[in-house]
């Protein structure tokens, strides 16, 4: 391999919600002048549809039946990540907890994990610079082949702790219950679960701050790019 500047890279960073992915994520695309995809979004986007379709979301072959009809289309620019559902801008609707209380359940079905699946590796596979793609399956499932693979976690408290920051006047307890059950629902589902590539370098950001995770992410990105 010729040298590794001019080589796009592809970086995967999985883990549970809560370990400071997005917030990760999108500075070290913007830093080192990479796409951003946050797949997470296009999972959200997707349950958004099926929510305001009124697609019975207890019911797996309902939502497989219509997995295929929502045209979700991501932006990459790590500034601005956009999102939208058939046109219709999605970026605050989707992160309602109407929304977020039923992504797992439609995130669960196999026929919304293919075909977002497809689309994540098009707009990775389109990537001229190389891209930072942040979810809880892409190291294992949707891009085996990525440069670096980077897990995230933090104990349970500090996930809460920092989730609720984010969702104003929430309780931790709450937040930390809600994080947990989804995790768990996320890891044990069948197809694609929340897991730890074999290959993966694991950053625990229990005790970091979001600067240090950040430095620590650029640095393993920037060592693979020099070929080390």
């Amino acid at each position: 391999m010729e040298n590794g500047a001019a080589q796009p890279v592809i970086v995967a960073i999985d883990g549970p919600s809560g370990t400071g992915k997005s917030s990760t994520s999108k500075a070290v695309a913007a830093q080192l002048g990479l796409s951003y995809l946050d797949t997470g979004a296009q999972y959200r986007a997707i349950t958004w549809w099926m929510v305001t379709n009124g697609i019975d979301i207890e019911d797996p072959s309902a939502i497989a039946a219509v997995a295929g009809k929502p045209e979700i289309v991501s932006g990459t620019d790590p500034a601005d990540p956009t999102i939208t559902v058939d046109g219709t801008d999605v970026a605050g609707p989707i992160r309602t907890q109407e929304v977020t209380s039923q992504v797992s359940a439609v995130s669960a079905v196999p026929e919304v994990r293919a075909r977002i699946t497809e689309l994540q590796r098009s707009i990775a596979a389109g990537a001229e610079q190389g891209i930072v793609v942040e979810g809880r399956d892409i190291g294992t499932t949707v891009l085996p082949d990525a440069d670096l693979k980077i897990f995230l976690t933090a104990s349970p408290e500090a996930r809460a702790a920092r989730r609720s920051g984010e969702l104003k006047g929430a309780d931790v307890n709450a937040t930390r219950e809600a994080l947990v059950k989804r995790d768990a629902a996320d890891s044990s589902r069948k197809t694609s679960p929340l897991a730890k590539a074999d290959d993966a370098v694991e950053v625990d950001t229990t005790e970091l701050t979001l600067a240090q995770v950040i430095e620590c992410v650029v640095t393993l990105v920037e060592e693979k790019r020099a070929g080390k």
